[in-house]
């Protein structure tokens, strides 16, 4: 079995061997990146391989998965001229953090702990559930009061406990955080662990493989902690650095108006949280996305910024409106999930084309009440 890469931190580099269940920077106590540079495989190299994420293996930090569920190759399917929709919500858990789930589970497997935990608004930990399931893992999840309650129920079909915090997403976290601390426990964060980010990122290389060898002028992604963005950019730099591409798509970060830091920095000029103060939140139908203070927000601004793109926010009529018209077209996606149709679907791309992540299944959440 190979080494695992080592991590490091983006803020002061620390680096920490790949082979412990530290789960951040032991100084800054800030998310960590991963050491690893890979260089993806050509596309014609990719026919006859297997149908998941998988197949691209020259990009991943761990090989030969033993609790795959199929994860990966979604649909790719045209909402209207030059506007094309990702079906992530057809995925084994029922949203696109498997993508990145898969991989905490194999890295939890050769890191062999006594006991995973993890937190979530509800996909990444069903996500999480699953996959620990699979392996074979025991696993305690921490859900914020208020989750939605067939979120729960999915949590708990896959035997994972749950851990209800009072409170929003940020106190569900910080309990996490504090039973991370714990000896023996492997932290599945889909925040700070930097292998999720290389599961997510597998998302921008099945767009490049079924759109021929090139990518939309636009990816638009919805951030809250902001995984599906930074994995945008890690394949986005991989395949332009290989030189499969000759042109970086624009990254444009979609957030809910009721809870919006990280747009309230875009337009401050910011470079970060730190000094910025923010509006005041509201309750939102964006519930996925409704993060107050992302541990990396300063990685997410500059990744948005060297794409050459910008922040859309969306309110909660729009919300409403788009999962009713995503339904209308046989699209049935939860609430947090059609925030990008939300917010280019009135044209903010103008002839631009673009590609938008239908994240979660709207069987997660429901419809939202008009």
């Amino acid at each position: 079995m190979s080494p695992l890469p080592d991590c490091y931190c983006p803020t002061d580099g620390t680096r920490v061997p790949g082979s412990t269940l530290t789960w951040c920077c032991p100084l800054c106590r800030g998310p960590l990146d991963l050491d690893f540079a890979p260089t993806p495989a050509p596309l014609k190299s990719l026919t006859g391989r297997v149908n998941s994420l998988w197949r691209y293996a020259e990009t991943l930090p761990l090989p030969s998965p033993t609790t795959s569920l199929g994860e990966g190759r979604t649909p790719l399917v045209e909402l209207r001229d030059g506007i094309s929709a990702k079906l992530d919500f057809l995925m084994p858990t029922l949203s696109f953090k498997d993508r990145g789930a898969v991989l905490l589970a194999e890295l939890a497997l050769r890191l062999n702990p006594e006991r995973v935990v993890a937190d979530s608004s509800g996909n990444a930990g069903t996500a999480i559930a699953a996959y620990c399931a699979r392996a074979r893992l025991p696993c305690t999840v921490y859900v914020p009061e208020g989750t939605s309650a067939k979120k729960l129920e999915q949590i708990r079909a896959h035997g994972a406990q749950v851990t209800l915090v009072d409170g929003g997403r940020e106190a569900a976290a910080a309990a996490a955080r504090e039973a991370a601390d714990t000896p023996g426990t492997f932290y599945a964060s889909h925040v700070y662990n930097p292998y999720f980010l290389h599961g997510t990122k597998t998302y921008v290389h099945e767009l490049w493989e079924d759109m021929g060898g090139r990518l939309p002028e636009v990816i638009v992604v919805p951030v809250g902690n902001g995984t599906l963005l930074l994995g945008a950019a890690l394949a986005v730099a991989e395949l332009h650095s290989a030189g499969f591409i000759d042109r970086r798509p624009a990254l444009y970060a979609v957030q809910s108006a009721a809870v919006a830091p990280l747009a309230h920095a875009w337009t401050e000029g910011a470079t970060d949280l730190t000094g910025v103060t923010a509006p005041p939140v509201s309750p939102t139908l964006a519930e996925g996305i409704a993060i107050t203070a992302p541990p990396r927000a300063r990685q997410i601004l500059r990744a948005v910024r060297d794409s050459g793109g910008t922040f859309l926010t969306v309110t909660e009529d729009q919300i409403r409106d788009a999962q009713r018209d995503l339904a209308s077209q046989g699209l049935y996606v939860e609430s947090t999930g059609v925030a990008c149709w939300a917010a280019v679907r009135e044209g903010a791309l103008g002839t631009r084309t673009a590609v938008v992540p239908l994240c979660g299944a709207g069987l997660k959440t429901g419809l939202a009440p008009a």
